[in-house]
């Protein structure tokens, strides 16, 4: 197998989202957890621009590392107080925790060894503009995602106004 920079590339930002995945779930502070997980987010994007897929990282960047971490920062900020740690996990929730992993990662090594991936030698690059992509997701057909986001967004309002109660009730 050549070494390539791609290669190399994917391997850091592989190892780089691992980390602090595994940081995000383990460490105490609530604040700490929401930055590890930003950091996850950018080297998802990272991983998205590996593949060539501009758009998808720039929607990754802006959508989640920009608004949706922000977001839970806010709500965290808002509603604990300061020096807030989380509870030491009990052992069983531990053990369990680490099973339902385990199991997952043996389902999901069993279906990647056992599947035959088809290579393909005649593909063409299909180009797809952004404005065509933004008709597709904000239409109100069959496989459109008008109702969605609008499910999301009074969603997130109602998030946002229930941080404010909670936080005003102090």
């Amino acid at each position: 197998m050549e070494i390539t920079l791609e290669t190399v590339v994917f391997y850091f930002l592989a190892a780089f989202i691992t980390v602090f995945s595994i940081l995000t779930v383990t460490t105490h502070r609530m604040v700490r957890s929401a930055t590890y997980l930003l950091f996850v987010l950018f080297g998802t994007a990272g991983i998205y621009f590996l593949l060539g897929y501009t758009f998808l990282g720039s929607v990754q960047i802006m959508v989640y590392a920009g608004g949706i971490v922000v977001l839970y920062v806010f709500s965290i900020l808002l509603t604990s107080r300061e020096g807030d740690i989380a509870e030491k996990l009990k052992r069983s929730k531990f053990l369990a925790g680490l099973a339902v992993t385990v199991g997952g990662a043996l389902v999901v090594s069993f279906i990647t060894l056992k599947h035959r991936f088809i290579t393909t030698t005649d593909v063409e690059p299909l180009e797809v503009n952004i404005r065509t992509i933004g008709q597709y997701m904000l239409s109100g057909e069959k496989y459109g995602y008008l109702l969605p986001f609008e499910a999301v967004s009074i969603l997130l309002l109602a998030c946002i106004v229930g941080g404010l109660l909670i936080a005003r009730k102090r």
